[in-house]
């Protein structure tokens, strides 16, 4: 069952104040400046909206809290874990351990990121990482039912919070809507975090004409978010 704090982070109330904040915030040349380390977030999904007073699920329903401008601060989303001293143990490891899902094209630089983002103590569940795992050759589909049993696995020791790990990181292409979403409720994710890379660029970085013809399937398929406003 989704906790009240991840309900509310995956509400369009959430994402709409959040992107009037950000519109608020930006400055001339449309630059928001991290609360944190001072530095500009150039990538929008890098961007977090964080409570000073952390949400709970004893407060998210006070907006003076959840939807306080006061208490919302625009940081980059590494810096976000280093304010709750994430990464460290202490304070750290009592706090809600958190699930991203974190989709896009081939070649968007998703795997990139979240290497830049995780942590010594955080899962990643990245396919193309599983089959490295148990195979030298190149995704052979005799070994597809091993590596798609090995996914699940993890995925239901994400869903029930097994073990001590304080993030979890889901990576994968996932185009449409439905899949996301259905994955999202699955595992009680916190955010899904589009790696929204142009199409262009992702054909620039392919190295294979294979490559190509994935990322050219990969936005025929795509579906945008629903906006339920």
């Amino acid at each position: 069952m989704m906790t009240k704090r991840a309900i509310f982070y995956r509400s369009e109330k959430w994402k709409k104040f959040l992107d009037n904040l950000k519109d608020q915030r930006c400055d001339a040349s449309g630059i928001i400046t991290c609360a944190f380390c001072g530095e500009p977030i150039v990538k929008k999904y890098d961007c977090i909206g964080h409570h000073k007073t952390e949400l709970t699920d004893e407060n998210v329903d006070d907006v003076m809290i959840s939807l306080n401008p006061d208490n919302v601060e625009l940081i980059h989303f590494k810096c976000h874990n280093k304010v709750h001293d994430r990464f460290q143990g202490g304070r750290g490891a009592l706090k809600p351990q958190e699930v991203y899902i974190v989709y896009g094209s081939p070649c968007a630089g998703k795997r990139t990121w979240v290497a830049e983002q995780a942590g010594a103590d955080d899962i990643v569940v990245d396919i193309d990482r599983l089959w490295n795992a148990i195979s030298f050759s190149q995704k052979p589909d005799k070994l597809k039912p091993n590596v798609f049993q090995l996914r699940d696995l993890l995925l239901d020791q994400i869903r029930i919070r097994h073990g001590r790990w304080r993030h979890a990181f889901i990576v994968g292409g996932y185009p449409l809507t439905g899949e996301r979403e259905r994955l999202a409720d699955f595992v009680n994710a916190d955010d899904i975090i589009f790696i929204d890379t142009p199409k262009n660029v992702c054909m620039e970085r392919a190295t294979t004409e294979q490559m190509k013809e994935y990322i050219d399937a990969w936005w025929e398929r795509y579906t945008p978010p629903v906006n339920t406003n």
